[in-house]
This record gives C-alpha cells, sequence and structure tokens, in this order.
C-alpha cells in the first residue's frame, strides 16, 4: 500500500521517505528507497540520465504516485526548473506572485523577494527583457515568495553560462541559509553538489549507492582539499575514475 500525504511530520524533519518504489512499465525506476530530509537541511542528488533523479522530485512534487512505499511531505513546497518558466503576457512581478489573491501584501511580498534576488528594479519589465539569469531569479523569488517548506531545485543552473551560474550559486546558498526550508536538489556537476550541499546523495539502479555529509565550512574554495576528496569520493560513486570519460 502506498500513501502520499501532505502532513508535515513534528520538526525538524521535513521530509520522510520509506521503502519508495515506482516503475514504468517493467523498468523499476526506483527500488526500496529511504529518504529523511530536516528543515534547514540542503540536499543534492546525484547520478547518472534515467536513474530516477527526476522521478524522485516528481512524486515529492505529487506529479507521480508511488506504487508502494510512504512520502511525508509539507503542505507548502515549491519547484525551480532549469526553465524558468515565466508567463510572457505578466511582467515580473506578476509572474512573482502569480496564483496568489491580488492584494497590497501580496504585492509587497513579492517585491521583497523581488529584492533579495538584487532584481528590485525590474518589478515592471517584461520576461522577454531578461538574460537568461534574471529570469532564473524571478523564478527562485516565486517560489520563495510562497514561504515554502520544501524547496525543490530541477537543475535550475544547466542552461546558464559559466559566470552566472557561480553567481546563482552563491545566491541560491545565502537565500537557502537565510529562510531554511529544507532543499532537495537535482544537479550533474559534482563541483556544485559539494559547494552547495550539506549531504549529497548518489542515485543508481533504484537506489543510494552513497549518502556523503559534506563537512567543508563555508564560504567553500573549490581548492581546499576536504571539497576535493568529496569530488573524488562521489565521482567514484558515480563510476568516473580519474582520467575516464564522466
Amino acid at each position: 500500500m502506498s500513501l502520499i500525504s501532505e502532513s508535515l511530520e513534528a520538526p525538524p524533519v521535513a521530509v520522510s521517505i520509506t521503502g519508495l518504489r515506482k516503475s514504468f512499465g517493467e523498468k523499476v525506476v526506483l527500488d526500496g528507497v529511504d529518504l529523511t530530509i530536516r528543515r534547514g537541511e540542503f540536499v543534492v542528488l546525484l547520478g547518472r540520465s534515467g536513474t530516477g533523479k527526476t522521478t524522485l522530485l516528481r512524486l515529492l512534487t505529487g506529479l507521480e504516485a508511488p506504487d508502494a512505499g510512504e512520502v511525508l511531505v509539507p503542505g507548502r513546497r515549491t519547484t525551480v526548473y532549469q526553465e524558468a518558466r515565466l508567463v510572457p503576457s505578466k511582467r515580473v512581478l506578476g509572474n512573482v506572485t502569480i496564483g496568489q489573491r491580488r492584494s497590497r501584501s501580496a504585492r509587497e511580498a513579492g517585491l521583497r523577494a523581488l529584492a533579495e534576488v538584487h532584481l528590485d528594479g525590474k518589478a515592471r519589465q517584461w520576461p522577454a527583457t531578461l538574460s537568461g539569469g534574471e529570469a532564473q531569479r524571478v523564478a527562485l523569488a516565486r517560489a520563495l515568495v510562497r514561504e515554502p517548506e520544501l524547496l525543490l531545485l530541477d537543475e535550475p543552473f544547466a542552461a546558464l553560462d559559466a559566470l552566472t551560474r557561480l553567481q546563482m550559486q552563491e545566491l541560491v546558498g545565502e537565500l537557502v541559509a537565510r529562510h531554511r526550508p529544507a532543499v532537495l536538489m537535482v544537479t550533474h556537476d559534482v563541483d556544485e553538489a559539494v559547494r552547495l550541499a550539506d549531504r549529497v546523495l548518489v542515485l543508481d539502479a533504484g537506489r543510494f549507492a552513497a549518502d556523503r555529509e559534506i563537512d567543508v565550512p563555508r564560504p567553500r574554495q573549490r581548492t581546499d582539499p576536504r571539497a576535493l576528496r568529496h569530488q573524488a569520493e562521489l565521482l567514484a560513486a558515480l563510476g568516473v575514475t580519474p582520467g575516464s570519460a564522466p
């Protein structure tokens, strides 16, 4: 018997998954997965393409139902995707507050969220006038204005150039530290995972092949020997050895 519930366990647990199984036809994508994410914890999920990372996110959003197991998630949860998914016919502020009741308080909350992502001067602009990084910041503001207890990030920086990606990583780290939601982020970038995460999980063959706590003080330097050690361990868990292609 499977269960998806929007009932939140007592703090500090935000997400609790036990015995999760999901198949598509004869292909088993997730097989007996257990996972706990605590309030304020930043968890990053790594894995090769087709290992079930996006399926796990979709189960947490409620877009997919498990075949077996239990998924307990907070009622307030939001997702930021690789594409900003802004509505072209709405101005920036309208995109941030979309789906909310029109009110002075909603407008003020939207403006505060835009200020947090350093776009307070862009509220009346149209999405078409924004750069890729600015559009992703609007998507992040839209997520945060809802004060989520769970923030899901599905490769949110993959389409950005290298410099903008680094800037967005820093911004997301700051915002998560300030708002303290539970976070689960999917990425293919091991360096990014070590830079941002409290814990990194590696998904392989439907199960977690690794669960590593990142014990590197923030702000993290890419050349820190501890960060490099974690990267090497995670690459090994992904089946990548020095000199081999990822």
